[in-house]
């Protein structure tokens, strides 16, 4: 049996969640599309889908490899694209990584506008707040914010964020506002980690100077730490992009921003070589531009304070 061939039968399986419909749209019959699959489980020695009488769903196994299929037939129309001289022409599944926030706020906008200018490029997104590896996550472009240790990508640097305390106007009616890191042990701290452990906030240019600091209350996401700080409850710690709207919006105001750490880079890395793709090579260049002219994503200029 064609190998390729039942790839991308077990990838219309996956994404139509039904074995009848995947053989309508590819015009086989029902019992091929059922022996393609049979074929690749018995060639993984694994159990690529759960099925019921209602639904057909993958398993985990079955998840990983679907993905891995989705990117090796990606990988061969690149190939073929290439080969008949139409390498210039973005096309194929496009995988992209961000933390979260950062994803939300400004990736996905520029990757939307990018699959609407290349309707030959499908797009998959991983938001995660950690650092994923590339190669075994078949990831084409990541966003990194944070210094970058030695690896075998290329890096593109596109801007620069603040490490940044803040708090409402309304908390800063009723306390005052801190002058020095040291007045932060009178204030209400809020803890953007699901860590119980003292906090340590860093000031300064050589990073040394730091406070423990006993949270009120912790978070486990940095979206629900700036929530409460924008209801007036107590001081967050954040990047800068992540409340630039409701600094924009005077919902929030810096503090001690005289005394902050250096800007932490922000950077779009990729696979180095010659033959990288024409979707990966497109959508860095759109994806550089887009960044390096947003205000927010520059340190010199991003929500500082009045």
């Amino acid at each position: 049996m064609d190998r390729l061939q039942a790839m991308r039968v077990l990838v219309k399986v996956a994404d139509t969640g039904n074995f009848a419909r995947a053989a309508r749209e590819l015009n086989m019959s029902p019992p091929a599309v059922t022996r393609s699959i049979a074929y690749l489980e018995d060639l993984t020695g694994a159990r690529l889908f759960l099925r019921s009488t209602r639904s057909v769903k993958p398993t985990a196994p079955g998840s990983r490899y679907i993905e891995d299929c989705r990117r090796i037939l990606a990988d061969i129309g690149e190939a073929e694209a290439s080969a008949g001289g139409l390498h210039a022409t973005p096309s194929g599944l496009l995988t992209v990584t961000a933390p979260v926030l950062f994803g939300q706020i400004y990736v996905m906008p520029i990757l939307t506008a990018f699959l609407t200018q290349h309707p030959a490029v499908t797009g998959r997104v991983l938001l995660l707040d950690r650092v994923v590896n590339l190669l075994e996550e078949g990831i084409d472009v990541a966003l990194r914010i944070g210094h970058l240790p030695d690896s075998g990508y290329s890096a593109i640097r596109v801007g620069s964020v603040r490490r940044v305390i803040c708090g409402a106007p309304s908390y800063f009616e009723q306390h005052s506002v801190p002058k020095v890191p040291a007045d932060l042990v009178n204030h209400t701290i809020i803890a953007n980690t699901g860590s119980s452990a003292p906090l340590d906030w860093r000031f300064g240019q050589s990073h040394k100077a730091g406070f423990s600091l006993q949270p009120r209350l912790f978070c486990n996401t940095g979206d629900a730490a700036i929530a409460a700080a924008a209801s007036g409850w107590g001081l967050a710690s954040a990047l800068s992009y992540q409340v630039a709207p409701a600094i924009s919006e005077g919902r929030l105001q810096i503090v001690l921003a005289d005394q902050e750490e250096p800007p932490i880079p922000i950077h779009v890395m990729h696979a180095e070589g010659r033959h990288i793709s024409a979707k990966t090579r497109t959508f860095v260049d759109f994806l550089v531009e887009r960044l390096r002219s947003d205000r927010h994503v520059q340190s010199a200029s991003a929500v500082a304070p009045e």
